[in-house]
């Protein structure tokens, strides 16, 4: 429970409990709002507390079972929080500008990540030294622009398994294409949004660059526990196997011993010791003898 009050006293700090004005709510969050102060709602940070937890839990699964979580931040007090937070546990983002389409038409957005690798490596290798300078410059300025936009999910062959989306109103089309693909989805919930919309919901403010912060660091750190986890048992998973080659290794020198003693001892039988009666052998008689 020390944990529980201390977090919780961490979010107040951080200002997780202020929500929008009142005009501005969504009676979907009512569960979530403790109080109205000067025409704003109050998040109750006891329910902030226990869906933060939830979500970390589930999200520490999906990393520790290896597979991708993609953060989507495109808010101003939230891009560098989150693009940070996303290169610590090595996933996948989306904080400059969310593309039309970078899920559901997943495989032509792999195609533009896949020509700015090859304008970044003809750059690089010297491929494009035969180019006139303004046509290097041309490319150059290319690259940068797709690097910005598609830089974070530069490394992302397939699919995530789950978004995580701070503002879930602003990032509406990012959630909407994770519904249509049965992406599970993870998000802040401020006072004037549908918690339904997301899978797992934090009721928090979603506008302040500290709340935000306190939120995906504590997130990220679940994330990060979920892959040390993964790697943890791969490891043992290896000395098993290495234990199991030895033993096996082990038992083949014994059988190929064995063996060797085994055609020794026969070679031994085979040779008759000196002064042994001799075995008989039948002459070429056919049938008894006649008288």
């Amino acid at each position: 429970m020390e944990n529980n009050t201390s977090l919780q006293q961490q979010l107040l700090e951080a200002g997780v409990h202020f929500g929008h004005l009142k005009k501005k709510w969504n009676p979907k969050m009512l569960p979530y709002i403790f109080a109205e102060k000067k025409g704003i709602h109050i998040i109750d940070l006891n329910k902030t507390v226990d869906h933060l937890q939830e979500t970390a839990a589930a999200l520490k699964q999906i990393a520790k079972s290896g597979k991708k979580i993609m953060f989507v931040a495109t808010k101003k007090q939230a891009k560098e929080i989150v693009s940070e937070c996303a290169k610590k546990v090595n996933m996948p983002y989306a904080t400059e500008r969310w593309l039309g389409g970078m899920l559901t038409n997943f495989n032509t957005v792999r195609k533009s990540v896949k020509k700015m690798q090859s304008i970044e490596k003809m750059l690089n290798d010297g491929s494009a030294d035969s180019l006139t300078k303004k046509e290097r410059l041309t490319l150059a300025r290319d690259k940068d622009k797709m690097e910005k936009v598609l830089g974070g999910i530069a490394q992302l062959g397939r699919l995530p398994a789950a978004l995580f989306l701070v503002d879930i109103g602003h990032e509406h089309i990012a959630l909407a294409e994770a519904k249509r693909l049965g992406i599970q989805t993870f998000g802040m919930v401020d006072t004037n949004c549908d918690p339904n919309k997301v899978d797992f919901s934090i009721p928090a403010n979603d506008d302040a660059t500290k709340s935000i912060a306190i939120i995906t660091n504590y997130i990220t750190a679940a994330i990060a526990e979920g892959l040390a986890e993964r790697q943890a048992s791969k490891d043992d998973e290896e000395t098993t196997e290495e234990g199991s080659n030895e033993l096996e290794a082990k038992a083949k020198r014994m059988e190929a011993e064995a063996n060797a003693e085994g055609g020794r001892a026969k070679r031994g039988a085979g040779t008759s010791a000196p002064g042994a009666p001799k075995r008989r052998t039948t002459t070429g008689t056919r049938g008894p003898v006649r008288k």
